[in-house]
Order: C-alpha cells, then sequence, then structure tokens
C-alpha cells in the first residue's frame, strides 16, 4: 500500500526515515539514530543519583493493562498482541487460505500481552509487590517502545515510538514539586539544544462522550502540561515533552500504600512523571537546524555528543 507522508519540512528522506507503506510507521537511518542515543545520554546526564533504572520491552501483560485502567480510557489506541493457535493442521489450513486478501487473519486469537502504551505503565505493579513506599519516596528512568494506533500521515505521529520517562512516586507533595522542578529544567534543555517552545495545560485523548469531560477536568486540574515544540509548522507544534500528575490513580488502583512512621503512612501514593518523546524531540532538532549534523550549533552539537 502506498501512502503520501505529510511532511512539509521534507524529513523522510534517505538522510533520516525510510517509509514503511504503513502510516506513521519508519525504518530509521544511522543519522537519526546518532541524534537518539545523543538524547538519550542528554536524558541521562539529568537523572538524580537516587533514580532506578528499568527498561520495558515493547509488550507488557494484557491483565496489567485492564487493571490499570488503560482500557476504559483509551481503547481505540490499545493494540493487542495475536497469534495463530490449535493444531498443526489448523494453523495450516489458515495460512494457505487466500492469503492476497488476508483472510487469515479472521483464524487469529488473542494472547495475554499487548503492545505497551506508555513506558510507565508496566512499572507500577512491580513497585506494589516491594510494599509499602519509603519515606523519601521513589524515582524512577523508564523507557520503552511503545505503539498506539492513531495511523496518521503527519510527520510527527508514529504509532510505534520510543519514551523516556522519569517517575516519581511519593506523598502529594513530593510528586508535586518534582513536576514543578522538571517544568522548569525542560525548558532549559530545550533552550540548550536551541529549539523553539512553549508550554501550554494539555489533556489527554480520553475516548467517547465521558472521555470528553475526563479531559475538560483535567485541564481544570492542571494534571498535564506539554511543551510544544514546532516540527511539521509554528502554527501547529507538536508535543514533544509532558509533565503529568496522576494523583492517587495508580496508587488506588495497585494499593500502592506510603510507608514508614509519618503523618501519611497508610495513605495511598501518588505519581507522576515527565515523559521525554524521543522521535518527537528528534525530528524537532532535524526540523530546526536542518539534516547536516556538521551544521548544528555547536551547543547542541556538545550536549547530544555529536
Amino acid at each position: 500500500m502506498n501512502y503520501v507522508v505529510r511532511d512539509p519540512l521534507k524529513l523522510t528522506t534517505d538522510t533520516l526515515l525510510y517509509p514503511s507503506g504503513v502510516e506513521g510507521v519508519f525504518g530509521r537511518s544511522g543519522t537519526y539514530e546518532r541524534v537518539v542515543d545523543g538524547l538519550n545520554i542528554l536524558i541521562s546526564r539529568h537523572r538524580a543519583p537516587e533514580m532506578e533504572v528499568m527498561r520495558f520491552p515493547p509488550v507488557m501483560s494484557r491483565a496489567h493493562i485492564q487493571k490499570s485502567g488503560y482500557l476504559g480510557s483509551f481503547p481505540n489506541l490499545l493494540g493487542a498482541v495475536c497469534c495463530l493457535h490449535g493444531s498443526e493442521a489448523e494453523i495450516r489450513g489458515a495460512v494457505e487460505g487466500d492469503k492476497v486478501t488476508g483472510e487469515w487473519v479472521g483464524s487469529l486469537d488473542a494472547t495475554d500481552l499487548v503492545l505497551t502504551p506508555a513506558a510507565c505503565y508496566p512499572l507500577y505493579p512491580l513497585v506494589a509487590k516491594r510494599g509499602p513506599v519509603p519515606q523519601g519516596g521513589l524515582l524512577f528512568d523508564v523507557a520503552s517502545d511503545c505503539f498506539r494506533h492513531e495511523p496518521s500521515a503527519h510527520i510527527d505521529r508514529f504509532q510505534t515510538f520510543r519514551m523516556r520517562e522519569f517517575v516519581r512516586i511519593g506523598a502529594p507533595g513530593q510528586v508535586v514539586a518534582f513536576r514543578e522542578e522538571w517544568m522548569t529544567r525542560a525548558p532549559e534543555i530545550a533552550d540548550l539544544l536551541g529549539l523553539s517552545y512553549k508550554t501550554e495545560t494539555a489533556n489527554d485523548p480520553f475516548f467517547g462522550r465521558a472521555g470528553k469531560l475526563m479531559a475538560i477536568n483535567q485541564v481544570e486540574q492542571s494534571l498535564k502540561f506539554e511543551l510544544l515544540i514546532p516540527v511539521r509548522s509554528a502554527q501547529q507544534p507538536t508535543a514533544c515533552m509532558s509533565f503529568n500528575y496522576h494523583r492517587d490513580h495508580f496508587g488506588k488502583t495497585w494499593d500502592i500504600k506510603l510507608g514508614d512512621k509519618r503523618d501519611e503512612a497508610g495513605a495511598l501514593a501518588h505519581t507522576g512523571c515527565v515523559a521525554f518523546g524521543i522521535d518527537r524531540l528528534t525530528l524537532a532538532l532535524f526540523a530546526a537546524h536542518g539534516l547536516d549534523l556538521r551544521n548544528w550549533p555547536a551547543a547542541a552539537r556538545d550536549a547530544l555528543a555529536l
């Protein structure tokens, strides 16, 4: 299937990305990956010493994603892992049907896996198994290849993408302070990289009529902010980082409690995160500075170890 990528800056060249024939899915060149590696190095330099590092695969437990509430909020974005089941004869019969029309797809059954929609989702059940959160709270550096079923021809909206997150778990004041700190630090990183930006309140794309009310509530309570950087255009900048306060949602879902001898002991933990859209930040850099890394500003090259 051929399609046209809506790419006003002509980033989908042999220098950067290779269209796959599926909207929002690209192969990536060595030049592109050099910048990805540089971004990860830069982000790691901002990691607090006490942060625990975890890396997750692109798939996770279907039971965990259902319990987390993602299925109720974003069912249209979730991708499930499906496979052929049965005897050799049954599987052979399925695949030897009309391959051109894809009739074999009707023989697929769901497995106990889904595609990871955000890097932090596999973290919370692991934290819950450890018991009460210590008085100082917890900090994590997590990353994953993620998937969301939102095919688009726009260059800044991939279906499969890399996400890096710093996650804070603890008392409400600890989480709020963490997010406020990162809403100051993130623009400093953008300045260092020579990127123009603005920060605005935002909402997640909740599904359906009830989702519209959830989105309004999220904005009214200032639970989500985004750092917007021009990729396709300055008129429609792209969310490249987000600063999220989940309140006690994951604490309640996974029964994550605050521990130690303090007034909050036994209360539900709150969580928050700063999310770095690695692919979007990479595209933003190429959009701002061009395709030739040698011509990028010295400060950005130094920051990314290029």
